[in-house]
């Protein structure tokens, strides 16, 4: 299903849908992500109505909106994005002034990839962007990984740790809790993000464990991120895994280079986040 998840073409350009009222915004943005992203193709609208026409014609590897649109809540943009089949994972990031707001409130919903605060500068969000449409250069960051089966995780610690990041590997749900115990017990996390396949071997599944990290350990998306492989294409399925609490999904079978993105997308802006609480 590789082939449905952003444009994907090898060496192509990435193109980029900026939604925000504001045309000094969309200039703004425009400028700084041109600057940052060699290459790159930037379509800057004002509307909700004139992304869904956009979007309608031509694929996109991102999309950023604002939260507040002159036609409509930017929250509709990213729900029409993920229903329009051939884009359900493309990422969306809102671009918000007021997200911390809406974060405690859990409004983000379902539909958005991330967010990104306004309060950062519009550097940092090029950068952001980036790190998704062309990542590049080692990484750093220990991943607990769950997976039953020896061989796909042989393969996909392999590559996990190809890109420097640490891996700890565990085959169930189970696992993964008693390790993020003994972690606690020790005051640490124990992680900087879990990678889980939905179907494990134990009792508990990928999505019971996000709810696990969610609910009974309480970490926040910005401090657990969790992503979730999953070959199971069911939009109803898919939506409930990130209601529980998963950051991202990751279809399988896995396409390495859409791994390393989401995993190191997720890796920064978790930091990011730690970085900002610590300042």
């Amino acid at each position: 299903m590789g082939s449905h998840i952003g444009s994907g073409v090898a060496g192509a350009a990435p193109r980029i849908l900026l939604v925000d009222g504001s045309k000094v915004v969309r200039q703004l943005i425009s400028r700084v992500v041109a600057a940052e992203v060699p290459g790159v193709e930037i379509i800057g609208v004002a509307t909700g109505a004139e992304a869904q026409s956009e979007l309608q014609r031509g694929v996109f590897d991102f999309v950023t909106v604002a939260l507040r649109l002159p036609d409509m809540d930017g929250l509709d943009v990213a729900r029409f994005v993920r229903e329009s089949a051939p884009q359900i994972y493309m990422p969306i990031v809102v671009v918000s002034g007021d997200v911390e707001a809406r974060l405690h409130k859990r409004e983000l919903g379902e539909f958005v990839t991330d967010y990104f605060d306004k309060s950062l500068g519009f550097g940092a969000l090029a950068e952001f962007i980036r790190g998704y449409v062309r990542p590049e250069g080692g990484a750093e960051g220990d991943v607990l990984y769950v997976e039953d089966s020896r061989v796909v995780a042989l393969a996909t610690r392999r590559m996990m740790e190809k890109y420097g990041l640490t891996v700890r590997h565990v085959i169930s749900a189970e696992d993964a809790i008693a390790y993020l115990h003994e972690a606690r017990s020790r005051g640490e996390v124990g992680a900087d993000i879990v990678l889980t396949d939905v179907s494990l071997k134990g009792e508990l599944t990928g999505g019971d464990l996000v709810e696990c990290i969610r609910n009974e350990f309480g970490y926040g998306k910005g401090q657990l991120p969790t992503l979730i492989m999953t070959g199971d294409e069911n939009p109803a399925n898919q939506a409930a895994l990130l209601r529980a609490g998963a950051n991202d999904l990751v279809e399988k079978p896995v396409e390495e280079k859409l791994l390393i993105t989401k995993l190191l997308f997720q890796l920064r802006v978790a930091l990011h986040l730690r970085e900002r609480a610590a300042g």
